[in-house]
This record gives structure tokens, sequence and C-alpha cells, in this order.
């Protein structure tokens, strides 16, 4: 995967001007095989002041214009380009031609995952893996087992669909079991939230993979890692002291699983299709007279073992491609030719894709039908998102081709602080004003990419993961992720901020300290 995308030559041969006043400076080819110079299309401070005023704009207008962020990256970008300096077609072949790599390299995945995600709802995959999961824990375990759901849910599927589907769940467990709501519901919402930061193929980490030229298998192995220690702080541990400052009932919301209408619980429809046939369950008395009869028609679903497997093939893949790389990686031969085809990251998601509509599809009892509808139904909620990526990463292409990148890397490399430390910071500040983890993410790794290709493939990992930890800071009344939860669990704003707030800046914190801990032993 290419570390950084450059211009085409007739782009980077025609932005000379003012090179006598701005040095020149180099970022890796597209091919990845050397860096070349691109010469600033104007002076420092030109380019510095566009740089900022098209970060400016594009907040502006999504936080104050309410314009969707896929438009504000789009002229944001476009007016960096031309303020910079580059002609104006100049300005839009460099933002298309970063448009269209970011989405060669991103899109495939994200439109896989999102299939693979929707038939692990609507076979009942991720019913029956929770179902196994809460039956087998006591109630002293249940805050731990929540908080493996949550990263089990959040590892294949979008944080806005896990979420929706985790609420009914966060809410039924904790009636059932008479445990604290705040003890249920932050360990799987820190679960899912570390999941959607950190791992891909979430859009975010695989949009600042691309963008900055990390090793995906690298990433997702030090992804899981560093996921471990900062599910298990700001979940389990964190909820402790949540139940105390939040002490509140659970919501009547959900009368039983799958009770609501299909907009609360996204496996409602699939559930339902699922149906067997109706059973009778005839309870008597003595001398044969009937107590009662019920009519029992339960969904099907496939085993835990068939859902868990479909969960964990893309990463297993993904992990065993990377091991061999870090232990034997000049080996050669048809084994390692293999393990290297199987362990790409569109060729694991897309195994892990067709295993689903296989084996989840069957023990679901679904049939070819409604496969076909849980995948076409699987994309149109996806598109916002892929745009989104895409004009970030026709941001970032801006970004290279006037030389800005290259001023704020030499500033940053001159400056003596961690390159870990200012890809969180530039991360959280965008996540801050604009509520959007995504935005935040594509825009930070484009500010970073010329960085990037200084570091080695280890650090640039590191660097991928300070990002997604900044991503998720300080959550508060722009985000909608903060209204959905403080709507569904029935909280004042006081207390959203008490919880999910508190919660999403101990995973941002958490996230960077575990980075740069790391990043003191690996160079």
């Amino acid at each position: 995967m290419p570390h950084a995308l450059l211009a085409d030559p007739a782009t980077t041969g025609a932005v000379t001007a003012h090179t006598a006043t701005a040095h020149a400076v180099s970022v890796l080819a597209a091919d990845g095989g050397g860096t070349e110079t691109v010469d600033p299309s104007g002076p420092v401070a030109q380019l510095i002041i566009a740089a900022v005023i098209g970060i400016v704009v594009i907040i502006a207008l999504i936080t104050w214009l309410k314009v969707h962020p896929f438009i504000a990256l789009t002229i944001g970008a476009l007016g960096v380009g031309i303020g910079a300096g580059l002609a104006p077609d100049k300005a839009v072949t460099s933002f298309g031609n970063g448009f269209g790599a970011t989405m060669t390299s991103v899109g495939i995945l994200v439109g896989l995952g999102s299939m693979f995600g929707k038939m692990l709802v609507d076979s009942g995959a991720a019913d029956r893996v929770v179902d196994t999961l809460v039956r087998k824990s006591s109630k002293a375990a249940l805050p731990w087992t929540m908080a493996l759901i949550g990263a089990l849910i959040g590892l294949p599927m979008f944080f806005e669909v896990g979420l929706v589907l985790l609420i009914p769940i966060i809410v039924l467990v904790a009636k059932r079991s008479s445990v604290p709501i705040m003890k249920i519901a932050v360990p799987a919402l820190v679960g899912l939230s570390t999941m959607h930061a950190f791992v891909p193929p979430h859009p975010g980490p695989l949009v600042a993979i691309s963008t900055v030229g990390a090793n995906l298998g690298t990433t997702l192995a030090f992804g899981i890692v560093l996921a471990i220690p900062v599910i298990v702080l700001a979940g389990p541990v964190f909820a402790r002291f949540a139940a105390r400052w939040v002490d509140i009932p659970a919501p009547d919301m959900f009368g039983s699983r799958g009770s609501g209408s299909a907009s609360d619980d996204p496996a409602q429809a699939g559930r339902e299709a699922r149906r067997g046939p109706a059973t009778q369950d005839t309870a008597s008395l003595p001398h044969g007279k009937s107590d009662f009869t019920r009519v029992i028609s339960e969904p099907r679903s496939p085993s835990f073992t068939v859902a868990l497997v479909g969960i964990l093939l893309p990463v297993v893949l993904m992990l065993a491609q990377a091991i061999r790389e870090a232990t034997v990686p000049n080996a050669s031969g048809s084994w390692v030719s293999l393990l290297d085809f199987l362990g790409s990251p569109m060729i694991a998601i897309g195994i892990a894709a067709v295993y689903a509509m296989i084996f989840f599809a069957i023990g679901g009892g679904m049939d070819r039908s409604a496969v076909s509808k849980s995948l076409e139904s699987a994309l149109p909620p996806v598109a916002g998102v892929l745009l989104i990526v895409g004009a970030g990463g026709g941001f970032k292409q801006v970004l290279i081709d006037t030389g800005i990148g290259g001023v704020i890397a030499d500033a940053v490399k001159d400056s003596g602080i961690s390159v870990l430390l200012v890809a969180w910071v530039v991360s959280a500040l965008v996540r801050v004003a604009t509520g959007s983890a995504t935005v935040a993410t594509v825009t930070a790794a484009g500010i970073m990419a010329p960085i990037a290709h200084d570091l080695s493939s280890p650090m640039t990992s590191l660097l991928v993961l300070a990002i997604g930890a900044g991503s998720v800071f300080l959550s508060h009344v722009n985000d909608a992720g903060f209204w959905l939860v403080k709507g569904y669990l029935n909280t004042t704003v006081g207390q959203t901020f008490k919880t999910w707030t508190m919660l999403e800046c101990l995973i941002s914190v958490f996230g960077l300290a575990g980075v740069m801990l790391a990043g003191v032993f690996i160079h």
C-alpha cells in the first residue's frame, strides 16, 4: 500500500511559483519506492494561512451551517488548494486523485465489512453470541462479559449500528440481573467505541492506515493489544464509579428482546423473518386437566461457534499475515504467497462476507431472497461514510501537492515534540470542534501524512492509533452519539457528561498513554 500519493507530474511541475521564498519538501512517491521533491505552491506564510483558514471553514460549515461533512471537506480542500497557490483546475485534479486513491484502498473494505455486519445481525448470529455469553456469566462477571460483547459486536460493525443493537441488550440484562444499569452500559459502550477507534475494518482506522501508509496487519495487532487495557480501565473499572455518580433505573423502553420497532432494534426484521413453525407446549394438571397451552415460535439462529468463527475469521487471517511479515520477512514459497493472499485486507474481509452468506444464512434459516435483501440493504447506510472518507483523502492530497504537508512535517520535526502527541492533539481538536470521529480521523491523517514517511513501519501504526485515540476525545452536544446514548438510557445532559463523555475521554487518554508508552520502545 503506498505511503502517500503524489500528484501527477503535470501538477507538481506547474506549481513552482514563489519557490524563491519557499523550500522544497519531500514526500514518498506514489509507488512507494522513494521520495520525490514537491515544490511548495507559495510562500510558507501563504501555505500556513491557507491551511488554517481551510480547516476553520470546514469546522464552521459542519458545526454552524450544518453542512454535510462531505461537502464541507470538498469545499475546504479546494479552497486550501487555490488559496495556497494551485491553479483551480490543478486543485480539482489533486482532490480527485486523493479521493480516488482513498476509495480504492478503503471503499471496497468498508462495503464488504458492512455486508458482513448486516448478515451478522439479520441471521441472528449477533443474538446468539450475546445470549450465550450473558447466560454463562455470573452477576459479578456481567460487566466484564458486557465489555467482551461490546468488543465482539464492535469488531465487524459500524458504531451507530452496534450502538442501536447493544441498547436493548444493555437494558434487558440490567433489568433481569438487577445490576445497576451503568455497570452494564459503560463496559458495553467502551468495548464498542474502543474497537471503532483503534481496530480495522472500521472506516476511521482504515482511512488513516491508507493515508499515512501504515501496515494494516501490524496496526490491527497493535490496536487489539492496546484495546485490551483501555477496555478494562475505561469499562468495568470506571463503571463502578459511574454507577455511583449516576444511579438510575433501567428505562422501560423494551418489554422483551426485540419487542421494539425495527428502528429500535436492527435485528428485529431479520428475527421475525426467521421464525420457525409454531409448536405447542402444554402443561397438564392432575387427572389430565389442561392448565394452559403456550404457542412457541422462536427464531432460528446460527450456533455460537459458527457465529464466533465468522467474527474472528478476518482478524485471524490478517494477523497471520502480519506475524509472518514480522517473523520471517524474507521467506518465500507457495505457503507465503497463500498466506499473504488470504491475509490481504480485501480478501480476508471478503472471505468473511462469503462465510456469512453461507453459514450464517444456513444457521439462521434464511433463503436466497432474504440473503440478497440483507446484503442490498447493507450498502445505503454507509454511502455517506464512504463519501466523507473519500473527501478526506482528497483533502490529504491537496495538502501534499501544495507543499503544506511538508511545511507542517518540518515544523513538527524541528519542534522536538512527539509526532504521536501532535497527531493526538490535532485529531482531538477536530473531534471536539466537529463532533465527528471520522472527520477528525481523516483530517488528522491528511495533516500527518507527510510526516509518516520518515517513520518506521511500527511507528506509523502507532501514529494511526494516536489519531484514533484523539478522534473519540470529549464527545459532547455536537456529537450524534451523545444524544443517542442520552435518549436510549434516559439520562439528563449532566448525567450523560458524567458517563458517556467521561468514558470517551478515558478511552482517548488511556489510548494516548498506551501509544506513547509503546513509542518509547519502538522506533
